[in-house]
């Protein structure tokens, strides 16, 4: 009986030992400071330009290419797909130096306001970011004054 009373003891301190140190080694995230990594002090640049998304006319930027069948009876367009390649400018006018490109696409994603699901590369063509580009993820709620897009990578 007291064989067994040790052995039971061993195995739970085997198994209590064995759980402790999984749980410490397998944590989901931790802290990492910059200077353990190497990285210097982080850089801020701040971009203003324009995107002109053009619809219709002669020469088209953005053009539908796919929709549902309840798009052309939805007040906000839901379901209608928009590929885009638009020109990105230093100013407002459509004739202001262009910078860049926007490529991508646009979903029209709300049923009740409207409100898009952007997949989207900035690619720059002019200047110190010449050849760099940005790719925005995310909704963009058209209509609110502010609007902050999320920059999910780039060069």
């Amino acid at each position: 009986m007291a064989l067994c009373i040790t052995k039971l003891i061993i195995f739970s301190l085997l198994c209590t030992s064995a759980v402790l140190f999984t749980a410490n080694s397998h944590t989901f995230s931790r802290s990492l400071l910059p200077e353990e990594l190497g990285l210097r002090k982080e850089k801020l640049s701040h971009l203003h330009f324009y995107f002109h998304d053009i619809v219709s006319g002669r020469n088209p930027t953005a053009v539908r290419v796919a929709e549902a069948q309840m798009t052309n009876t939805s007040t906000t367009l839901f379901g209608a797909v928009v590929m885009i390649d638009d020109p990105l400018t230093e100013g407002p006018e459509m004739s202001s130096k262009e910078v860049g490109r926007a490529q991508g696409i646009y979903a029209l994603a709300s049923q009740h306001d409207v409100g898009l699901l952007m997949v989207q590369n900035y690619i720059f063509t002019e200047g110190k970011y010449n050849g760099s580009t940005l790719s925005v993820l995310g909704r963009n709620a058209v209509f609110s004054e502010v609007r902050e897009m999320p920059i999910v990578g780039g060069s």
